[in-house]
């Protein structure tokens, strides 16, 4: 998975951004991403995040699952990127 993109999108969430102040981040990632290829920082936690069911009518579907990766950096480093809109 050398040389594609792991890091998808941030997740903005109030939880993911109150986690900020205290130098966690958190991403959508490539499912079949692992933790060294993340990132090398602190520490990486990895979970799967399931697809909910949503309905059109009698129809009934899901989203698709994803990855969700939080990343903790050292004291003093910031992640300027994350707060960019559109990216």
């Amino acid at each position: 998975m050398r040389g594609t993109l792991v890091l998808l999108r941030p997740v903005i969430t109030e939880r993911s951004m109150t986690e900020t102040g205290t130098g966690r981040y958190t991403f959508e990632v490539q499912k079949n991403a692992t933790k060294q290829e993340i990132a090398d920082v602190v520490d990486v936690n990895t979970m799967t995040v399931r697809g909910k069911e949503r309905r059109l009518g009698r129809r009934i579907g899901r989203r698709p699952d994803w990855k969700k990766a939080i990343v903790t950096i050292a004291e003093g480093q910031k992640i300027e990127r994350y707060f960019v809109e559109g990216v």
